[in-house]
């Protein structure tokens, strides 16, 4: 099956970046730890990514994969690749003008962005500094996922799904060398740079080898070029709405006490570990074959691809949730509390990620949902889903501040996502055909019963640890947690894997690839 071979492509490859992934947040827990310039950085990490996610991962993508596939299915290739020529040209000079406004503005926009930081402050001056030496990535990031577009519309998913190790292992390389920089701030910073100018040189060679005929020219604003904006006018609004709740949450945090930004950074990045790998995995996967299948008017074949997409999702994200958060302390505990990260830090990120994991199978399978609309050329329904649901998250973060702490605002947008997945389901409707088939009702009480047996087995395994330490006193410390850590998670996937390949959830047959 092409769409399960393909969200094993992205997903293994998203997998292996998340690994690398956490051996860099490991280190820089260890190194950065959760102070002033750890909360300096991660705005200045969040910032391009805002707009990248906004501009080049969020709206136009979404506006261009529709528009390139079904030029591939109606014009042929030399006419998608044309459009390709044009979008990749008239991105670059956009982005370039914004991003020489954005370093001239950056005082301005950390006024908005984090207002709790003190003006000349410590927070303050260093989230200046070293935003406008990582935001120009925005630029770079946005014609790289451009071209992992066009490769995603040929089918060819692993170059722009293997992109991101390269960005953790520039930044690792970065706190490894980060003693000849002024802060571990300034290290990472232009770590980050150096991240976008590989990844871009990256894929230009991958697109080549595809075959991608890319030519630089003078932009034309065409047709094709005020279709994509049309189609990126709703896209940005939707885009940008739904990632202000990240910025709303730094918003909110930047006035908590010190280190709140952190605590929500480390524990986001274990929220978005599953939230990545198959949320990403699925949307990546999923868009351009079910735009062919919506062109190509076989609406059969798009609401199986629909089904299937949300059994995957819900395979993954029930478990996932579940585990993060019932053993969420002594995962922080094991990955994050050494050198400048603190037991107070472990625990305080610890009561953000079980937040945060309460919505997470309702924001991977959002994801499906918004594809759908997307394949139909539709990025309005999202929009209005989004601003609904930001309004309300902002508020309720408002609320819980009061009484957890930077919890609040982690609990506020896990919930949130639920209300998001009411939404969608009520927008999915209208759409012909697309609702949940009677394999998919059944394969879920299947996943939801292996899920809960999952974690009672899990809770007994570590309840038998307990009573087994005493003999093993050899053992102390990390290394201790470390191994309890392992075989709660080591017996949790044994039984669920198993469970699910008994239950007929899953069949081995369909994870067959050619062999190389």
């Amino acid at each position: 099956m092409k769409l399960v071979k393909a969200m094993l492509t992205v997903g293994g490859l998203t997998g292996l970046s998340r690994i690398a992934g956490f051996i860099r947040d490991v280190l820089m827990a260890r190194i950065l730890g959760a102070g002033p310039i750890s909360d300096a950085f991660f705005v200045a990490l969040k910032l391009p990514n805002f707009f990248r996610r906004v501009t080049a991962e969020g709206a136009f993508s979404v506006a261009f994969v529709p528009l390139y596939s079904e030029k591939i299915e109606k014009d042929g290739r030399g006419s998608a690749d044309a459009f390709a020529s044009n979008a990749f040209v008239v991105m670059g000079l956009i982005l370039s003008v914004f991003t020489v406004l954005a370093l001239m503005a950056m005082p301005y926009i950390i006024n908005l962005i984090a207002p709790g930081f003190e003006q000349e402050g410590a927070r303050y001056v260093a989230a200046i500094e070293l935003s406008r030496i990582s935001f120009p990535y925005l630029l770079l990031m946005s014609l790289t996922a451009l071209l992992g577009g066009v490769l995603n519309a040929l089918n060819r998913f692993a170059p722009f799904a293997f992109a991101p190790v390269l960005f953790n292992i520039c930044l690792i390389t970065a706190l490894l060398v980060s003693g000849a920089f002024l802060t571990v701030g300034h290290a990472l910073s232009y770590g980050i740079i150096a991240a976008g100018l590989l990844q871009l040189i990256f894929l230009i060679i991958c697109a080549k080898r595809a075959g991608v005929a890319l030519k630089i020219k003078r932009p034309q604003f065409n047709g094709d070029i005020k279709r994509i904006f049309k189609l990126m006018g709703p896209g940005v609004i939707g885009a940008g709405v739904m990632h202000v709740n990240l910025f709303a949450d730094m918003i909110i945090a930047s006035f908590l006490q010190e280190g709140s930004i952190s605590y929500l950074y480390y524990a986001d990045r274990l929220n978005q570990l599953p939230l990545g790998v198959v949320g990403i995995a699925v949307g990546t996967a999923l868009l351009p074959m079910l735009s062919r299948s919506v062109a190509a008017g076989e609406n059969g074949q798009a609401v199986g691809l629909f089904n299937r997409a949300m059994e995957y999702c819900f395979l993954f994200a029930f478990p996932a949730a579940l585990a993060l958060g019932a053993f969420s302390f002594l995962i922080i505990s094991v990955l994050f509390e050494h050198g400048a990260f603190g037991a107070d830090d472990a625990v305080m990120t610890s009561y953000v990620l079980m937040g945060y994991v309460v919505g997470l199978p309702a924001y991977i399978a959002t994801k499906v949902f918004s594809t759908v609309h997307w394949a139909h050329q539709d990025t309005k329904t999202p929009v209005r889903i989004a601003i609904i649901t930001t309004l309300v998250n902002i508020a309720l973060s408002l609320l819980l501040i009061r009484f957890i702490d930077a919890a609040g605002i982690s609990l506020a947008t896990g919930l949130c996502g639920w209300l998001q997945y009411a939404l969608h389901m009520k927008a999915l409707k209208k759409r012909e055909g697309f609702s949940f088939d009677t394999k998919f009702k059944a394969n879920l009480m299947k996943i939801i019963a292996g899920t809960f047996m999952m974690l009672i087995l899990c809770a007994l395994i570590q309840y038998g640890f307990t009573i087994v330490v005493p003999p093993m006193e050899v053992l102390s410390g990390w290394l201790l947690e470390f191994v309890e850590l392992a075989l709660v998670v080591g017996g949790g996937v044994i039984f669920y894997g198993v469970w699910i390949l008994k239950s007929g959830v899953a069949d081995l047959s369909v994870l067959k690839l050619r062999r190389r």
